[in-house]
């Protein structure tokens, strides 16, 4: 153990889960099911890539607290279906609903994943601090199995504030009874999980896997989750 920390507290999206392979997988099902290539939407990844754009658009203006949770959820599939002429709502409301109970289903963690997992959790106070949706991020840690290793799931929705809030952290903090000297954040957004627990006090680790980021000024930096195990 590292004598320093007793809480660790993880990103779930884009550092554990695999989020863009599992959301491929969801869109695939749902262009099927809704056979949008009968509508005139004839290349698949160009659909997907022009969701993608209004999407992270829409989530910057949600994090933001500049748009609701429910709007964001069929809006971006509305805006989507509108480039390619489809003024379609109920369509978009319900391509929504399916995303929120397709993608969580589609099981992909990054690599050593459940190994690290296994080997923290009988040394560390395990918890996940996410900005993710409370009802889909919790089918994601019970179906992949990692509900057996964390103890809180602390959402933005219910902390009352999103990353990089400090404020989402003092709540994680107070919720598991952590202090911040004896806590590290695990994530893969430098400005979001980085420096939003520097600005709470807490130790953190950049999680940067494909090696991309000039990024420094944190307190560890890994491209593997196993380097977690040597750390700790």
């Amino acid at each position: 153990m590292h004598p320093k920390y007793k809480h660790l507290f993880f990103d779930l999206d884009r550092t554990l889960w695999d989020f863009e392979k599992s959301a491929i997988e969801a869109f695939e099902e749902i262009f099927e099911k809704h056979k949008l290539d009968k509508r005139g939407i004839g290349d698949f990844k160009e659909f997907h890539k022009k969701y993608t754009n209004h999407n992270h658009r829409l989530w910057d203006l949600y994090r933001d607290g500049l748009l609701e949770k429910d709007i964001l959820r069929w809006k971006r599939f509305y805006l989507t279906l509108l480039d390619y002429g489809i003024d379609d709502k109920p369509l978009a409301d319900t391509m929504g609903t399916d995303y929120v109970e397709i993608s969580p289903r589609k099981v992909n963690l990054f690599p050593h994943v459940m190994e690290t997992l296994k080997y923290l959790a009988p040394k560390y106070h395990l918890h996940l601090v996410t900005n993710g949706f409370q009802e889909v991020q919790e089918i994601k840690i019970k179906v992949s199995g990692m509900d057996n290793y964390f103890e809180q799931l602390i959402t933005s929705e219910e902390a009352g504030v999103k990353k990089p809030d400090p404020r989402i952290f003092y709540y994680a903090l107070e919720k598991t009874g952590a202090l911040a000297d004896e806590s590290l954040m695990i994530g893969d957004d430098f400005p979001v999980d980085i420096e939003g627990a520097r600005q709470a006090g807490m130790d953190q680790v950049f999680f940067d896997p494909e090696g991309i980021s000039n990024e420094t000024n944190c307190t560890y930096k890994i491209r593997d989750l196993l380097e977690l195990c040597k750390i700790l």
